[in-house]
């Protein structure tokens, strides 16, 4: 059973429509700028050059969203879960037939057009999401349905990992922010903000000793007693236990500092961070057994997790990552420059959006657009050229519209009268989200080059129509869910 959903038809969303306009064609004349060739220029139209193909792409997927628009919306609902088996059977064909393009397997090449089945996977996992929520009486919190709900967004993300295309992977993992709308405790969030914390100081700091962990170790440590001692304060708030940890933790640093004032050993802050998260532990498993309260075990496990976690840092970034990804991430933390190498497109980035100073160079005026200084620049550094020729002002256009973009994205998902058209609202405005920070980060150097682009404004034809989808999906379900 599942809440049912009106097909009456009623107004497509004019201003999600218009927005969506003004990106892909915005997108079109940055990729036309992007690529502009001072020698051999061709026009905008021409398909020998990346704008006319680009043009081409615009159109195909108009014709997509005109159709999309007119399928009935049970039809999304119907057959959701079979969208999604197709999904996973393209991925896994891709990874064992598809041949390495630059070191991944992801691409199916069909003659002269190449396609990337990770770029579907988006919509497909999104409605797949939205018809197990809308099964009567579902409750995400019961470990059957948070398992379910687990496996509809990591078994693609795996095989897709496999595919050497983490970036892509790492998409699917946005729907974490519809999760936490339909009731998913805001302390799973908080853990996994906590391991992104964990490994960048643990990882940063990593290559200096001062005894038996390192630097990194040591202050991590200390951060993951700070993080426990909040979860303790924010779920417990019992003023006696905040009192015995805080004791605990101020006691053994405080020991240390005292030790430190002598000459009788070398003193280890990480291993009094150490001793003070085992005796912290160890008293909320005691809190646990002698009130039979599973909040107390969940603190206890949430320290011990953060503790494998960190001294999982290294050997997952010395042993899993491939050297290339080491090196954007040792880059992106500061920990080396490699100018020449990984950093290369950070740097020349950052020098194109610098150059563009507040009012930029002027169209097709960029020189580090033109002088092709930035790799990528018409792909997953398109914000570049964005920031070159128009300056802060254009790229602070851009932004803007974005955000009023998913803002509405966020509206239109929180008027649907199903809870299909809800989940599947917010399963858009995630990926958009996640999207447009890993890429505008990406092209500032706060986040690692991973490969994202930037929705509608990067050349590429399985990103256009893969975006596309997404959102003329959800504007169909919001269609019928507005009557005359």
């Amino acid at each position: 059973m599942h809440n049912d959903i009106t097909t009456e038809t009623g107004r497509v969303d004019w201003w999600s429509v218009l927005l969506y306009l003004i990106f892909v064609v915005a997108g079109w004349l940055n990729i036309y700028a992007a690529s502009f060739d001072l020698e051999n220029a061709v026009s905008l139209f021409d398909l020998s050059g990346r704008a006319g193909m680009q043009l081409l792409w615009i159109g195909t997927s108009l014709a997509l969203a005109f159709a999309i628009i007119k399928i009935d919306t049970g039809f999304f609902d119907t057959f959701a879960f079979l969208f999604y088996g197709i999904g996973i059977a393209l991925l896994l064909f891709t990874l064992a037939f598809a041949t390495s393009i630059k070191g991944s397997r992801s691409w199916l090449v069909l003659g002269p057009v190449s396609v990337q089945p990770a770029e579907f996977m988006k919509f497909t996992i999104a409605l797949a999401l939205a018809k197990v929520f809308s099964i009567h009486d579902f409750k995400l919190m019961q470990p059957r349905n948070l398992l379910i709900v687990s496996a509809i967004i990591l078994v693609p993300t795996l095989i897709v990992i496999f595919q050497s295309e983490t970036g892509t992977a790492l998409v699917y993992l946005a729907f974490i922010i519809m999760l936490y709308r339909e009731g998913l405790p805001g302390g799973f969030i908080f853990t996994g903000l906590a391991m992104i914390v964990y490994f960048v100081v643990g990882l940063k700091f990593s290559e200096e000793q001062i005894g038996l962990f390192s630097r990194g170790e040591a202050y991590t440590l200390a951060i993951i007693l700070v993080f426990t001692a909040g979860m303790v304060w924010s779920y417990i708030k019992r003023k006696r236990v905040i009192q015995v940890i805080g004791g605990i933790i101020a006691g053994s640093y405080l020991i240390t500092y005292l030790i430190s004032l002598t000459d009788w050993v070398t003193v280890d802050y990480g291993l009094s961070g150490l001793v003070a998260l085992s005796l912290v532990t160890l008293y909320l498993l005691f809190l646990a057994m002698r009130y039979w309260k599973r909040i107390y075990l969940l603190m206890a496990v949430f320290a011990i997790g953060s503790f494998v976690f960190l001294e999982s840092v290294e050997y997952v970034f010395n042993e899993v990552l491939q050297p290339h990804q080491q090196m954007r991430i040792k880059v992106t933390l500061g920990m080396e420059e490699d100018l020449l190498g990984s950093g290369y497109h950070i740097g020349q980035s950052k020098i194109a959006i610098g150059s563009g100073a507040f009012f930029g160079k002027g169209y097709l005026n960029g020189t580090q657009t033109k002088l092709k200084y930035v790799p990528e620049q018409d792909t997953d550094f398109i914000f570049c050229t964005i920031g070159e020729e128009q300056g802060f002002i254009g790229a602070s256009a851009v932004l803007i519209l974005f955000l009023i973009f998913i803002m509405r994205l966020i509206f239109l998902a929180e008027r649907q009268k199903s809870t299909f058209g809800r989940v599947y609202g917010y399963g858009v405005a995630s990926v958009f989200i996640f999207h447009l920070i890993v890429n505008i980060g990406m092209v500032l150097g706060l986040t690692p080059v991973i490969g994202i682009p930037l929705p509608f404004f990067s050349y590429g034809g399985s990103s256009l129509w893969g975006f596309t989808i997404l959102l003329f999906v959800f504007l169909r379900i919001d269609k019928s869910r507005k009557p005359f």
